[in-house]
């Protein structure tokens, strides 16, 4: 394995990708969907099943891990690959978007933001050059600049003075970054729904120079039709030859759409978050495993996944741990509906690969159509 961070296209198929990102810990296929590990954690997996769903990277929160147990002492404790048991890639976030919900909390001004910690109320302080400290205290292998991510709607005004220093930010960034052998820096491109904007952070970055770039400040609340516009022409502002990022995307209708507009990469809590509260994520849509309807069902959310949780138990053991309160249905619900995102990338992998992606979206969207199967 190279010692240093590297990306390579193997195939296309209009203006979707696949190919393969190296690094030293391990190599990366894209499309690829990492799951996020807020706290150094996927909740309810443990690691090696994590890997055992086909997850080749994961996602680490700055913010968090920053405020609790601390960067410092991870770092101490031999980094944060080793702190939770994960050998392979790490991304971690810069802890902008987190700083930035705490709109209550925080002071925001040109040279970083300060912010009470929702923790225990402490206060603390962030910067393009903090941020790059802590993320290279946790040892991760892809690092995002920092950046601030407006709230949609906003006002073009508004977007565009935050867009503006976020890229002063990402070039300090990049000055405090360094020269990190093996280890990437990732420019994050803002702008709103505005194409001269994004066009505009696009330049910038591209003009500091980055290993990667991400397409930031969506799935925020501007909805999917809004967010596909901006992908329309977003990526193709950015080079060709570097991985494309979509922060916090998203629902499997997402993730489709954006790998159709030329999207390397994406990270959601959705899969995990939406396990433990009793959700199922299917190739026929969503399924509710709270509704009375799977009481007696002894069939498997879906007959046709190899997940432990769906070759090993059936509906209405499913719906009965929900309801009990039982650990084991998030433990096992989390570990189907990562299972399927993980799915959903390999065969947009082969499909891209094969030359037949309209096909492989065509059978996606007629699947999920027909909805779950009939109640018993």
């Amino acid at each position: 394995m190279s010692d240093r961070f590297q990306f390579s296209v193997q195939a296309t198929d209009g203006r979707a990708r696949t190919g393969v990102i190296r690094t030293p810990r391990g190599e990366i296929r894209t499309p690829a969907f990492m799951p996020v590990g807020t706290a150094a954690t996927v909740k309810a997996m443990l690691p090696e099943s994590v890997r055992a769903t086909g997850a080749d990277i994961l996602l680490g929160n700055t913010y968090h891990l920053m405020l609790r147990p601390g960067a410092e002492r991870i770092a101490r404790l031999g980094g944060l690959h080793r702190f939770m048991n994960w050998p392979r890639p790490i991304l971690t976030d810069s802890g902008g978007f987190q700083v930035m919900s705490l709109s209550s909390l925080r002071k925001l001004t040109e040279e970083g933001v300060t912010f009470s910690s929702h923790v225990d109320g402490s206060k603390h302080f962030l910067s393009p050059e903090t941020s790059m400290e802590i993320q290279r205290l946790l040892g991760s292998d892809i690092v995002m600049a920092f950046d601030e991510c407006p709230a949609l709607p906003a006002s073009e005004e508004v977007v565009a003075t935050s867009m503006r220093m976020s890229m002063r930010w990402a070039q300090r960034s990049r000055d405090a970054f360094g020269d990190r052998p093996g280890h990437a820096l990732f420019g994050i491109m803002q702008g709103g729904v505005t194409r001269e904007l994004r066009e505009e952070s696009a330049e910038a970055l591209k003009a500091i120079g980055f290993e990667g770039y991400a397409i930031g400040g969506l799935a925020v609340g501007e909805g999917q039709e809004a967010m596909f516009g901006v992908l329309d022409y977003a990526p193709g502002f950015l080079p060709e030859d570097k991985p494309r990022y979509l922060m916090g995307v998203g629902k499997p209708d997402d993730i489709v759409g954006a790998v159709l507009r030329g999207v390397d990469m994406m990270d959601c809590v959705l899969p995990s978050r939406s396990g433990r509260t009793g959700q199922a994520w299917t190739r026929r849509g969503q399924v509710n495993i709270k509704n009375a309807r799977h009481a007696d069902d002894p069939r498997p959310l879906d007959e046709n996944c190899s997940c432990p949780a769906c070759t090993g138990y059936s509906r209405a053991y499913l719906h009965h741990v929900f309801r009990a309160g039982e650990m084991i249905s998030g433990m096992l619900l989390t570990w189907h509906n990562l299972h399927y995102f993980q799915e959903l990338m390999a065969g947009l992998r082969e499909a891209i690969t094969a030359g037949t992606l309209a096909g492989f979206v065509a059978e996606f969207a007629a699947m999920r159509a027909q909805g779950d199967i009939e109640p018993l």
